[in-house]
């Protein structure tokens, strides 16, 4: 019996796309929310979790990265899927008939141009396969959803209009994350170090901790902050750089850090993904 890995949403979200892509080996397990995902990796009912975080679009998914420090796992990899959005409706529905489409806010997000420009109504929905598959069941052709390609094969709709996003780059950013750490292996390319960090309450010490990577020579390639317990003053920042914490010049740049911080966790050691560095047009 294969392992599995969960991911949020419901058969034919993007979040099943990532999995089929990225690890073809393993079953895809929905779950509703994210937490769902990060839980039944943590349980043992999956071995991974594909969880997305950014989009090239709409920017970064919201809460995501409060989740990732708190959920216990590792990021082991990451993988980019490029998101086509399509409109999909009933058998034999016609692209002129549709009054309204539901799908994620998200996802609305990131087809504007083509939404005004035919006039159609806009209705928020949980999930994009669930939109797609209420669609199935509701029959009504003047009711549509906007999904994957295989979301419209799971439910058995037709695709009224295809390739709709704003963006010829539109593409999703996701990291599978395990129960152990792995920081033995390296990639043929850049590795990636994930980790968070709060630092101390000294004057200039976010700017200080910073100075270590470009002194030693670390290209730090995320840095976002966010508020941690309801509270204006307890910044914490989620940051990437390339490299491996074994490598000289990251261990340097990590002990400057560590001096002006109170808090340092790693969050994954992984290889980048080859398409971190592609313009993704297909």
């Amino acid at each position: 019996m294969s392992g599995r890995i969960a991911f949020q949403g419901e058969p034919g979200a993007y979040g099943h796309q990532a999995c089929l892509e990225a690890r073809p080996d393993l079953d895809p397990l929905p779950c509703p929310t994210f937490d769902d995902a990060i839980e039944a990796v943590r349980k043992g009912d999956a071995e991974l979790g594909m969880i997305a975080v950014e989009n090239s679009t709409y920017g970064r998914v919201a809460d995501v990265h409060q989740l990732l420090p708190e959920s216990g796992l590792n990021i082991v990899d990451e993988a980019f899927v490029r998101i086509h959005i399509n409109v999909l409706g009933v058998p034999g529905a016609r692209l002129n008939q549709l009054r309204r489409v539901r799908s994620m806010d998200i996802l609305l997000g990131q087809a504007r141009d083509f939404l005004r420009e035919h006039g159609l109504e806009t209705l928020k929905w949980s999930d994009n396969a669930a939109a797609a598959r209420e669609i199935a069941a509701l029959g009504d052709p003047s009711e549509g959803a906007l999904a994957s390609d295989l979301a419209a094969r799971v439910y058995g709709l037709d695709v009224l209009a295809r390739h709709i996003e704003d963006h010829d780059r539109n593409t999703t950013r996701f990291v599978v994350m395990a129960r152990e750490p792995d920081y033995k292996r390296r990639g043929k390319g850049p590795m990636i170090t994930s980790f968070v960090f709060r630092v101390r309450n000294i004057p200039a010490a976010l700017y200080k901790a910073m100075g270590g990577f470009a002194t030693n020579g670390v290209n730090m390639t995320k840095l976002e902050s966010y508020m941690v317990g309801g509270h204006f003053t307890a910044t914490q920042f989620y940051a990437e750089i390339e490299g491996h914490p074994d490598d000289r010049n990251v261990q340097l740049a990590f002990e400057e850090l560590d001096y002006f911080t109170e808090q340092l966790r790693l969050l994954g050691v992984y290889p980048a993904a080859p398409r971190r560095y592609e313009i993704v047009r297909d």
